[in-house]
């Protein structure tokens, strides 16, 4: 086992070529018997994937419902993959969220004061409620569910099976992981896929893993820019507005609950938190119509947008330095960016090499929709509305950051009347960007035009990263 010293932030802990499950991080919280049922589940979870064809696979999530879950909805792709022109080989890099998890500790204690009110109704006078009187609250706190670390065992295999091609014993994926729990595990099953999907052929590492600390940069995690705010006001007009019918009728329901227009995001939450829990559909879901869910995607498309999203000032800016670590890899030069990116990493071969044809990062949802705006992708003509959701709308949250999501950026090597051309092309959840902001919005741009074409991130935000910090 070796480590790279990164001064104040810490070390980033390189795991050992013969052990490949070997792998160490920065402890972000105190808790030594927590990072080591942690690892021992995550050890636990992957020997049993080794063996995946002799274990039950888990029932599928079908349920119309599920792709109305927002941010909670289990990974599917949005389009069917379309293979690169013909004449076109491909190396590509991915930035992919974690799989299904458990809310986090600020979530679940939300969501349990308005359970508290279900349950503490005099009487239920709809018998879809009646499961409340014996329900006890099983659920944890932030860590990845088996269901999520199958989604991030299948990523894996799904990347080797259409970029096996690109791998030898000498070049390997090479995967990097923001430091959280639920993070680290996305990424050790992720290779446990790949690995077996190749029969064991090969077997990549976690290389990297990025401490979630104030102290250190990350270009994997949304916590260095304290000055951005979150506007909750659009959503919370639309939350008012579509959740009247069901405060009225659930109020109605359940004597005495007292529920306000706050309660319903957080009990609709429990849906897919249970569902992809339990790996069967919970019995929440059935308290709410699937209008009502296409009403609550909205409400999360909305948190999305004004979080880190093009409707925060600050929100594309903290997805800066990722974006510069990705024009650095499409065009073998070095990384040139004053942001996130931690320069102790990112200059040195061991832990940013420059030549893998295929790279794997492990982040959160938050961090990639800054991604998103920081590149260009998904532009909006004008915000979204707090009254009106548009059916049309392109800024839809299942379809860009859902449990397991990712973003793949193709480079292809194409060749024309016998000359080669390097191009770029992006897919998000295997539908493909127009990218009409470096191309002919076909979704093929060619390098040196991307490149050019991401101003924003390499005039380092443009200011934005100055107003993170209090002056």
């Amino acid at each position: 086992m070796s480590k790279l010293e990164l001064g104040e932030a810490g070390y980033a802990y390189i795991p050992s070529d013969e052990i490949w499950l070997d792998y160490h991080r920065i402890p972000s919280r105190p808790s030594p018997v927590k990072k080591v049922a942690s690892l021992f589940l995550a050890l636990f979870i992957v020997l049993l994937f080794v063996h995946w064809q002799f274990l039950p696979r888990p029932a599928p999530l079908t349920s119309e419902l599920q792709h109305f879950w927002g941010p909670y909805t289990p990974y599917y792709p949005v389009e069917e993959y379309q293979p690169p022109p013909d004449g076109c080989t491909v190396t590509q890099a991915s930035l992919q969220r974690h799989g299904a998890r458990y809310p986090t500790s600020g979530s679940s204690k939300a969501i349990r004061a308005s359970l508290r009110k279900l349950q503490n109704a005099s009487e239920y006078h709809d018998v879809g409620l009646e499961f409340l009187r014996s329900y006890q609250w099983h659920l944890g706190e932030a860590d990845l569910v088996p269901f999520g670390a199958i989604q991030s065992f299948q990523s894996g295999a799904e990347i080797y099976h259409r970029y096996g091609h690109l791998v030898n014993d000498h070049v390997l994926p090479f995967v990097r992981s923001s430091g959280g729990d639920r993070v680290v595990n996305s990424a050790v099953n992720w290779t446990a896929g790949f690995a077996d999907a190749s029969g064991q052929l090969y077997n990549p590492i976690v290389s990297v893993i990025i401490p979630e600390t104030e102290m250190s940069n990350n270009t994997l995690e949304d916590h260095m820019c304290p000055n951005s705010k979150a506007s909750l006001d659009e959503a919370n007009v639309w939350r008012d507005a579509f959740s009247a019918p069901t405060v009225h009728r659930l109020n109605k329901a359940a004597v005495g609950a007292e529920l306000l227009s706050d309660d319903i995001p957080r009990l609709m939450s429990l849906c897919p938190f249970e569902t992809v829990s339990e790996e069967k559909a919970s019995p929440f879901c059935d308290l709410f119509t699937l209008e009502e869910f296409q009403a609550y995607e909205y409400y999360e498309d909305l948190l999305k947008y004004y979080g880190t999203g093009y409707g925060n000032p600050l929100g594309r800016v903290q997805g800066v330095g990722y974006v510069n670590e990705l024009l650095a890899r499409l065009s073998g030069n070095p990384v040139e960016d004053r942001t996130q990116t931690n320069s102790t990493l990112d200059s040195s071969p061991i832990t940013f090499p420059p030549n893998r044809t295929v790279y794997a990062d492990f982040s959160h949802d938050n961090l990639m929709v800054a991604v998103y705006g920081a590149l260009g992708l998904l532009p909006q003509t004008s915000p979204p509305s707090p009254t009106e959701a548009d059916p049309q709308r392109t800024w839809v949250v299942s379809h860009l950051v859902p449990f397991s999501g990712r973003m793949t950026t193709e480079k292809l090597r194409c060749f024309k009347a016998g000359r080669p051309r390097d191009l770029v092309r992006i897919l998000i959840n295997d539908a493909v960007q127009p990218l009409a902001f470096c191309g002919s919005g076909d979704g093929l741009c060619e390098l040196k035009a991307f490149v050019e074409s991401q101003v924003y991130a390499r005039n380092n935000g443009g200011g934005d990263f100055e107003k993170c910090f209090p002056e």
